[in-house]
């Protein structure tokens, strides 16, 4: 698992006082930093050097997240293919998940235009962070449930009242 820490300005809100749902994807690309430097260790944006493209992506919008809170994104590898992998990421705000997400990228060359096979040593890097959706769903319930115990969840709503 791989962690970014962002703090969310004041300028990713709305007019709610919660985090724009456009936000989201671009700090879920920020945490995905860790994974392109296993591939492009320099990050170097070359057709030579540069050798992934993004697929797809979905996110899933679970509870709010506010502004003046840090947010935590986890960035795990869910599935690995030949030329493709799959990545789930999350948010997390005050102990609680707010927001999940998966991203399928492909090993790519970009001089001839055609997807190419994950290298072993990539791969070995990959397989690190490599956890299946329900593993990571009982990991999460658990943590949730031990979080509740010890933190009283604030959001601004609440404190709106």
């Amino acid at each position: 698992m791989f962690t970014t820490t962002i703090t969310p300005r004041i300028g990713d809100t709305d007019g709610l006082r919660h985090i724009n749902n456009n936000v989201v994807p671009i700090w879920f690309e920020t945490a995905r930093n860790p994974i392109f430097r296993i591939f492009v260790p320099n990050l170097e944006l070359t057709y030579k050097k540069w050798n992934l493209i993004l697929a797809h992506t979905e996110t899933n919008y679970i509870k709010q997240i506010y502004f003046g809170y840090d947010v935590e994104i986890r960035t795990y590898v869910s599935r690995i293919g030949n030329s493709s992998f799959t990545i789930i990421q999350e948010v997390w705000q005050n102990g609680q998940l707010r927001c999940s997400g998966l991203a399928t990228m492909v090993h790519f060359n970009f001089i001839k235009q055609k997807s190419e096979r994950i290298p072993d040593d990539i791969r070995k890097e990959l397989e690190k962070h490599l956890i299946t959706e329900k593993e990571l769903k009982i990991k999460n319930d658990k943590e949730m449930k031990e979080n509740k115990k010890h933190i009283e969840e604030f959001d601004y709503i609440e404190s709106d009242m």
